[in-house]
């Protein structure tokens, strides 16, 4: 059934126009699961429908539920980008990216009515009313309407205040009148244009411009000096007291950059995160992070263009003129925008300050889904290590190797286990260098990697899904030779990790692959390196200290390997020995081997 709807979903892609245009995937319940565009549609299509190793899971995945293929046809491939735009809004198909966020942003809404009020919302409507925001926070958006509150006296009542209805004397004063928070428009004690000028300069304060309330401020402050009214004249000083309190809180961050606007991405396993920061003459004046469902797009460019399009919707006003981007995203959806990609000075500060944003919020969402599903924390981490060692099978059973000598005396070495992330120290193993002579990290990689899974093999034990050895090529390639001879290399991956932890080594790879420096799958091969290197120093230093002791013993006259014996198990140290009395010694070892003891003990105090 399955090979008849590929011949027919097939027969239906060699049908396609090589035109420019839109396609659309259904599956069997003619549900749109999948909306992309193309230069040529038959190429375009056709692609998922060949044997590609490249394609991620999802798109595999979404290949297997096509029941349906349908096409829109356009004159170019601009066209084809923003009518696939509108389709995915609209549809919200599965495997496109999409918002994930449920929640909604706090907003500021300046009315589209006389007296206009100023309020919070959670509704972008579009109704002639002006929108700023949205805040990362109620506190953020809170802090503003304080500020404007403390600054300018403005109406919060529901009335109809057409000039009609007050020329009636319709209304009367509230309470806010009286406190001084309202200057009562509703009985003419304001004027329209003094309101709406009062309007105007919170739309600027909102929008990131303070200057012109600072200026009517100062003016309006030595007016009333000029005028001996000095009460009036306090009320101004301390409104701009509270507007440069406010301003000094602000996040400036460049005093040469005027109005831009940053995007930065950050792909995760199954999702992405991505970060918005608007600069306002050089101060942040909003930012905040959404988190998307990773779609079938694997193209970064794709999914920056999706992101920068899904966020910009909310946004109550168009973007900047300049957008500041990690990378070019497809520029044709934004004729209106400039994009760079800084490379040094501010706008790179800008641009590492958005990607710092986005590597929060990943943080915390990882620490929440720790605590509320770590079934799904764990497997989401270790799908992360899969894709990022190119591993075929999830790394659940992982254990790393690690030599340890002194200039060569005393070679030791450890094996550590991880499961599912996590270290299993039950199952550490500590191994003594039997048949190596010196100094050979290559050599003793080889006997203990061999030795352990000689073992494992002979007893039908599990085999891990992941080899870590701590060390270089060259230890890579003596631990690889061995399981080529035990003739388990391609049922275990095995990398080299380098001394710069951010190498990985893969067996006939001459180059190194570098793992991504704020990524899990790099804290967790940090952590099994740790282990197993704290693992095999302290066997390392057990082994220095005991064979201390018994030279140290072993210099006393007439004292044996089995008097020595007595003497660790009953003394437990060569201090707990020289603490002891004659007597005591006496009772383990005999008097004439106590008295010997303490002839050695006193004369290397001399």
């Amino acid at each position: 059934m399955a090979n008849d709807n590929l011949k027919k979903l097939k027969e239906q892609v060699a049908l396609l126009p090589l035109s420019p245009g839109v396609y659309q995937f259904l599956n069997r319940d003619g549900v749109i699961i999948y909306v992309g565009k193309a230069k040529s549609l038959r190429k375009r299509v056709s692609s998922y429908f060949i044997e590609n190793r490249d394609h991620a899971p999802k798109v595999r995945v979404m290949v297997r539920h096509i029941a349906e293929i349908r096409h829109i046809v356009v004159n170019t491939e601009a066209d084809a980008l923003l009518l696939e735009n509108n389709l995915i809004k609209t549809l919200q198909p599965r495997y496109n990216i999409l918002l994930k966020d449920d929640k909604t942003y706090p907003w500021i809404v300046i009315r589209n009515e006389p007296f206009p009020r100023v309020q919070s919302t959670r509704r972008l409507v579009r109704d002639g009313s002006r929108y700023f925001g949205p805040y990362a926070s109620v506190m953020m958006q809170k802090n503003m309407l304080e500020l404007i509150k403390g600054l300018y006296p403005m109406r919060t009542c529901s009335l109809n205040l057409s000039s009609e209805a007050i020329a009636r004397g319709k209304y009367s004063v509230c309470l806010d009148y009286h406190l001084g928070n309202c200057k009562g428009p509703c009985v003419g004690k304001q004027t329209e244009e003094e309101y709406r000028q009062n309007t105007e300069r919170i739309a600027a304060m909102l929008g990131g411009d303070l200057r012109s309330t600072k200026q009517w401020l100062e003016e309006s402050m030595k007016t009333a000096a000029a005028e001996m009214n000095f009460e009036l004249a306090n009320r101004y000083k301390m409104r701009l007291q509270l507007l440069e309190n406010y301003t000094s809180k602000s996040v400036i961050v460049s005093s040469s950059l005027l109005n831009l606007d940053v995007f930065s991405i950050l792909k995760d396993v199954d999702a992405v995160y991505c970060n918005f920061v608007r600069i306002v003459r050089g101060a942040v004046v909003n930012t905040f992070t959404v988190q998307f469902s990773l779609g079938a797009e694997e193209d970064d460019q794709t999914i920056l263009s999706r992101a920068i399009l899904q966020i910009s919707d909310r946004l109550a006003g168009p973007l900047s003129r300049e957008v500041i981007v990690p990378f070019l995203p497809e520029e044709r959806l934004f004729p209106e925008t400039s994009f760079t990609v800084p490379k040094r000075g501010d706008k790179l500060k800008l641009l590492e300050f958005s990607q710092k944003g986005c590597r929060v919020y990943r943080l915390e969402r990882l620490k929440n889904l720790e605590i509320k599903d770590p079934m799904r924390h764990t497997d989401r981490l270790l799908e992360s290590m899969r894709r990022e060692l190119h591993m075929e099978e999830l790394p659940r059973h992982i254990e790393c190797f690690d030599n340890s000598n002194l200039q060569g005396t005393h070679p030791v070495a450890s094996c550590v286990v991880f499961r599912d992330g996590k270290p299993s120290r039950k199952e550490y193993r500590h191994f003594n260098i039997k048949t190596v002579v010196g100094p050979d990290d290559f050599a003793s990689m080889r006997e203990i990697v061999g030795r352990r899974y000689r073992r494992l093999l002979d007893e039908g034990a599990e085999l891990p899904q992941l080899i870590v050895v701590d060390g270089g090529k060259g230890q890579l390639s003596s631990a690889y030779s061995v399981l080529k001879e035990l003739g388990i290399e391609n049922r275990v991956k095995i990398v080299g990790l380098a001394k710069r932890i951010e190498e990985i080594f893969f067996p006939g790879d001459p180059d190194p692959y570098y793992l991504d420096r704020t990524g899990e799958p790099l804290k967790v091969i940090m952590h099994l390196r740790d282990e197993a290197h704290r693992f095999g120093i302290t066997f390392h230093r057990q082994k220095r200290s005991a064979a201390f002791i018994h030279s140290e013993l072993e210099a006393v006259p007439g004292l044996g390997p089995k008097s020595i014996a007595k003497l660790m198990n009953h003394f437990k140290s060569i201090s707990g020995i020289c603490r002891a009395s004659q007597e005591e010694v006496a009772k383990v070892v005999g008097a004439s081997k106590a008295m010997a003891l303490k002839q050695h003990f006193e004369k290397g105090t001399q």
